[in-house]
Order: structure tokens, then C-alpha cells, then sequence
């Protein structure tokens, strides 16, 4: 599909980008070059590779570039399960936005299979 903009997991994904961003703000200031950066880039990573594989000529790069979205939503899970445990963000918004994320890793990878990379 080429207009990225009409797939229901990149507007999920741009919903989790601008979440992330105010959960972020939550963060000690100190992690502005750290963690922020880091779960920023990750947030956006998730649409942005949806739109950019939705370029592509084959089905193969398409797949891999889902495959690199799927990546960094599980990397975000990561960042955002370990700042919940550490107590730097507030918990309950936290999940609410861990749960849209498991949401996202599931509509991503129900994608993948209908956009079947060939070996």
C-alpha cells in the first residue's frame, strides 16, 4: 500500500510518538542526551519506517522495513517497562501507553504477514 497515511498501524504509531513525548517530559533532566533522546527516537522510528517501507518498490524491502518498525516498538516497550521500574515516570500512564504499544506490536506483525516477504 502506498499511502502510508491510510494504515491504521501508522496512525497508531504517530499516537504512541506524541504519547511518548509527554511521558518523556516526566524524566529527569539529566537524561535529555540519554533516555530521552532515546525513547523519542524510538517512538518516532515506529511510523516513520512504516511510511518509509510503504516507498519501497518490492515487498521484500517493505517487509523489512515493518520488521525495523516491530524493532522499535519492542525497544520502546523496553525503555518504557525499565523507567516504570526505576519509578521516573507515573505508572498508570505508563501502561496506558505500554498497552497501546502491545496493541501496535500485534497489528504491526498481523501486517507483516499480509505483506509476506519473499524468501
Amino acid at each position: 500500500m502506498k499511502n502510508y497515511k491510510e494504515l491504521l498501524i501508522w496512525q497508531k504509531g504517530m499516537d504512541i510518538w506524541k504519547e511518548t513525548y509527554q511521558l518523556s517530559k516526566e524524566l529527569p533532566r539529566e537524561e535529555k542526551y540519554g533516555l530521552i533522546s532515546q525513547v523519542q527516537r524510538a517512538s518516532a522510528s515506529i511510523p516513520a519506517n512504516i511510511a518509509e517501507g510503504s516507498a519501497r518498490e518490492s515487498t521484500k524491502n517493505y517487509h523489512y522495513f515493518l520488521q525495523i518498525a516491530l524493532g522499535s516498538c519492542f525497544e520502546l516497550e523496553t525503555f518504557i517497562i525499565g523507567m516504570v521500574e526505576m519509578q521516573m515516570v507515573d505508572k498508570v500512564k505508563a501502561d496506558e501507553l505500554l498497552s497501546k504499544i502491545d496493541e501496535e506490536q500485534k497489528m504491526i506483525m498481523s501486517f507483516m504477514k499480509k505483506v509476506k516477504s519473499p524468501s
